[in-house]
């Protein structure tokens, strides 16, 4: 029995929370840590990676996780999780916080499983001794792609564990030209504990459709049979660069980006707003979606194109805060409600014609957001049903 008296078992969850701090990544942990506890489990949140944090107000990586820790750790604390989170540099020189390395190996030693969010958690002797090992890729494609390709790097990492999810919810469908190979994808979603997102703002007229992005993405594109598949969002966003000309509301982006863009976009009426300070305090980051009337945002082409089903973690809040989202078709509109809160699209044609019935009935597609987001993405159900198919 858990300490804290929780009887379903010891669940470690494995992320990306302090190696990159910002409240969005800090929001998208929380939802598995509250929502695991609401289901029962003793939850421990746990970064032990041999890879430097990323500091985010330097842009650059750094041995030193103190302020990173110094950020985060409050959250974790304030919801809950004093004693049960831990970062380990396992590097040279790396340092030791929240729980000490020898209560980090004991939970290693007493834990039912761990769900290695994001995959970002490389496994080693100590990690393989814990009964059950749940992947969840939140990002498909690239892995899969590398499967295909054989890359050794990538089939051990997924051999060492025994479950594999994915927030591709169409992989393996006939219209989806991701490769599945060798491993079984089991579908997932992002969780979200929507009492988080309870919204305390009444709509206000003059407030603009928004997005929280970075702009342009190096290193990550992929070419697959020949075709260049793109991991960057400004691509596509240039696809719709006059949309904001083309209805009387408000768009804006919190972003960086250069002069060159800035201007770009501005002659084409969006608004801009810089997004670190909004994206390093997770109550501005949260109030941020509150206030704004919807979300507008692209996707990925690596997502789009190949028809993954994919689904992003910051749309669902913007759904939790009873926020409409237009976001980029990938296919998830196969497995959520769509038409009234939220809308897929792949042409300006689709944006603009699901502008006009949200502005119809404005009130009314805020209610369908937040009944989307309870249906289909709050977090005892998603996780809930991932336990489940993971034998808990």
């Amino acid at each position: 029995m858990a300490a804290n008296g929780l009887g379903r078992g010891k669940i470690i969850v494995f992320g990306i929370v302090f190696w990159y701090p910002l409240a969005g990544v800090t929001y998208q942990f929380l939802h598995y840590l509250i929502g695991l506890r609401k289901l029962g489990y003793d939850v421990y949140y746990v970064e032990d990676s041999g890879r430097w944090i990323y500091d985010a107000m330097k842009f650059e990586f750094s041995p030193d996780a103190s302020g990173n820790v110094a950020s985060v750790a409050p959250v974790l604390e304030a919801h809950g999780f004093a004693g049960h989170w831990a970062f380990r540099g396992n590097y040279p020189g790396g340092q030791c916080y929240g729980m000490s390395e020898g209560e980090i190996l004991q939970l290693y030693r007493e834990a039912d499983a761990f769900l290695n969010v994001t995959a970002s958690q490389e496994l080693r002797d100590e990690h393989m001794a814990i009964p059950r090992r749940i992947y969840v890729e939140s990002d498909p494609f690239a892995v899969q792609i590398k499967v295909a390709q054989g890359d050794e790097a990538t089939l051990a990492a997924l051999d060492a564990h025994d479950i594999h999810f994915s927030f591709g919810e169409n992989l393996g469908a006939p219209d989806c030209t991701v490769p599945v190979e060798r491993y079984r994808w089991l579908p997932t979603r992002q969780p979200v504990v929507m009492e988080l997102w309870e919204n305390p703002f009444p709509p206000d007229p003059g407030s603009p459709y928004t997005t929280i992005t970075t702009w342009h993405n190096k290193g990550k594109s992929i070419v697959y049979q020949g075709e260049k598949y793109y991991w960057t969002k400004d691509r596509e966003f240039l696809r719709f660069i006059d949309l904001p000309r083309r209805r009387p509301v408000p768009f804006e982006l919190a972003v960086v980006v250069d002069e060159e863009t800035e201007r770009l976009l501005r002659g084409n009426g969006w608004n801009l707003v810089h997004s670190l300070p909004i994206s390093k305090d997770v109550n501005a980051y949260r109030e941020y979606i509150q206030r704004s009337r919807g979300e507008f945002t692209v996707a990925k082409d690596q997502v789009v194109r190949p028809v993954t089903g994919w689904f992003s973690d910051r749309s669902a809040s913007f759904l939790a805060a009873g926020r409409p989202v237009i976001t980029h078709e990938t296919g998830f509109s196969k497995f959520l409600p769509t038409g009234k809160g939220l809308f897929g699209f792949l042409t300006m044609d689709d944006i603009l014609a699901a502008v006009d019935v949200i502005e119809s009935d404005y009130a009314g597609a805020c209610r369908a957001a937040r009944e989307v987001a309870a249906e289909c993405f709050a977090a005892e159900k998603v996780l809930g049903s991932l336990m489940e198919r993971a034998g808990f």
